[in-house]
């Protein structure tokens, strides 16, 4: 009996399932941990093996990027269609650090399998959800009998994600030739539940800024002075108690301006995912849901702007009283943004507003770091689908779909080579990403293999990029 195209793929899948998980335990083995400068050869190893490994998978071009920090990782396998879409694959090589005396039950640069479950420092974040797209393009060829894929591949792995990359941005910038892609698809990322596969089709920006305040020379006397100068702790209080309205709705001037709204379809689809906001609460160590009125939770995680008070500080806070007027005091706001926010919009906006609330004998100094952008795919974009129809062959199963509330450096891919950013995973919050004991659940690694394998074909019937 012949096979059909998904038998095929999955037969190839089955019987090379043994060696993939071979390679991928002796790809965990290296300790490539970007933040700990001793572990900087295993980085560079880890690069070394990757780049080999992927020429041995059939890609002829596979490079190591160096950067002023860990090394990057590109590859290239073009589809010799002209028409074809072109697709750079995310990801990243480096990895938390992890030491069996955080709590690990085993080493956690020795994988070891239980229960169906690779456990290893890596296995999800991220060097798991990277391997699986090597079987998968193997697969794609030979259910198909292609000898190249049928979109044009690229990959970028990167090596200093777990460390903010810092370089990062640069190097897109410095080979955004090299990386020109039709969509980005990012495999760093995961799904909502083992028995719910779903697709992010957005991840919020941010911001962060630091505001100190000075008021007297130095700390002065309450007795003598109080209720005649002004307090710069004071001033910080009522500074944060206007950052929202009595509906939780930021105050700044501005700050909503540009915004993509919500689509009844998008709030839809929101509300049919399996939520529990009472286990959502033990998750966040929280007793009563708070946020912007008019809005569900998730809807308030995924896709609204907010302005969060990270820390506060000024004035004596030892054992006891010290009855003073603080001299300085100090405020750190972080602002996660959504699609149509510009940070350099926001970073404007809040500045002039901090300007209007600090009273007259408060100077004020304001100091933003670094910022990262939005991204949001919209739900008909045709490699959105084509990666939900993938999906969906690989669970058999309806994909829905999630946005993330946090933020990371794919929008600096959308930023600079203009393409959309889509997201691939398969990893569940059990997962344990930075934790000890983190693993990834082998039979969903498979169905993300199984998933990369039909994407390409499905991407090249489906969206066609010639004029």
């Amino acid at each position: 009996m012949s096979q059909t195209p998904d038998s095929a793929v999955r037969t190839y899948i089955e019987q090379h399932r043994a060696a993939f998980l071979d390679d991928l335990a002796a790809w965990l083995r290296i300790p490539s941990v970007s933040a700990q400068p001793e572990h900087a050869p295993d980085v560079r190893h880890s690069a070394d093996w990757l780049a080999a490994k992927l020429t041995d998978t059939g890609f002829p071009t596979a490079e190591v990027w160096q950067t002023p920090g860990a090394p990057a990782v590109f590859a290239e396998w073009p589809s010799g269609d002209p028409e074809a879409p072109t697709v750079l694959v995310y990801g990243h090589h480096d990895v938390q650090p992890a030491a069996r005396e955080d709590g690990w039950d085993s080493d956690p640069f020795e994988p070891v399998v239980r229960d169906n479950r690779l456990y290893a420092r890596g296995a999800a974040d991220d060097k798991g959800q990277v391997f699986f797209h090597t079987l998968g393009v193997r697969a794609h060829l030979a259910a198909t009998g292609r000898t190249a894929p049928a979109a044009n591949l690229k990959l970028l792995i990167e090596g200093e994600e777990e460390s903010g990359s810092p370089h990062f941005r640069t190097l897109v910038e410095q080979r955004a030739g090299r990386l020109a892609a039709d969509a980005v698809i990012v495999s760093d990322t995961g799904m909502w539940s083992e028995d719910t596969p779903t697709v992010c089709t957005g991840m919020r920006g941010l911001a962060e800024c630091e505001i100190r305040l000075y008021g007297p020379g130095q700390d002065i006397h309450s007795g003598s002075f109080g209720g005649a100068v002004p307090n710069p702790a004071t001033a910080a209080a009522r500074l944060v108690a206007a950052l929202h309205d009595e509906h939780a709705r930021v105050a700044i001037p501005g700050f909503y301006d540009g915004i993509v709204e919500l689509t009844d379809r998008e709030r839809e689809l929101f509300a049919e995912l399996p939520f529990d906001e009472e286990r959502w609460l033990r998750t966040a160590k929280s007793s009563a849901l708070h946020g912007e009125a008019g809005y569900s939770t998730l809807e308030r995680i995924w896709a609204r702007p907010t302005v969060e008070v990270n820390g506060m500080g000024s004035g004596y806070q030892g054992p006891g009283s010290k009855t003073i007027i603080p001299a300085t005091a100090m405020v750190k706001l972080s602002f996660r943004l959504v699609a149509g926010q510009d940070p350099d919009h926001i970073e404007k906006a809040v500045r002039a507003w901090a300007a209007e609330q600090v009273p007259t004998g408060i100077r004020h100094e304001i100091e933003f770091g670094s910022a990262t952008r939005p991204c949001l795919t919209p739900l008909d974009h045709p490699a959105l689908r084509s990666v939900a129809r993938a999906m969906g062959r690989a669970f058999q199963e309806p994909v829905r779909f999630t946005r993330e509330g946090g933020s990371g450096p794919a929008a600096d891919l959308q930023e600079v080579l203009g393409a959309p950013v889509l997201f691939l995973g398969i990893s569940v919050p059990s997962d344990g990403w930075h934790a000890p004991n983190e693993k990834v659940e082998l039979d969903l690694l498979l169905k993300g293999v199984e998933t990369s394998a039909y994407l390409w074909g499905d991407l090249a019937r489906n969206w066609r990029t010639a004029p």
